[in-house]
């Protein structure tokens, strides 16, 4: 929290990953464990993301350019990753709500008692 407005990428930044908003992943658990499966299934976004790009989302919600510093010598892990929901589609009929919808402010309606 220096103000200074930078960030030190770890890679080129084009690495993915995958994230889910957290009422999307207590909708996901909770109609696993409402569920007669006792089978290992996925629960996660497809989507995949930039860092580059997490951090365009980053600078546009709080409204500011940060000075990207890409370390390219630094641990960076895998290239990609993300969540193969297949299973968990075909079992449950679940899947994390869509951007679009996200966009225009539709939430799950979550019931967790």
């Amino acid at each position: 929290m220096s103000g200074k407005r930078e960030i030190e990428i770890w890679g080129d930044g084009q690495q993915t990953r995958s994230f889910m908003y957290i009422d999307d992943c207590l909708y996901g658990t909770k109609a696993i464990m409402a569920s007669d499966i006792i089978d290992p299934l996925n629960l996660g976004s497809d989507e995949l993301v930039s860092i580059n790009q997490l951090v365009d989302i980053v600078e546009k919600i709080a409204g500011v350019t940060l000075k990207r510093s890409y370390k390219l010598d630094a641990p960076k892990g895998v290239r990609g990753r993300n969540s193969d929901n297949t299973l968990i589609q075909a079992r449950l009929g679940w899947a994390p709500l869509d951007r679009a919808r996200r966009r225009h402010g539709e939430n799950l309606p979550l019931d967790l008692r």
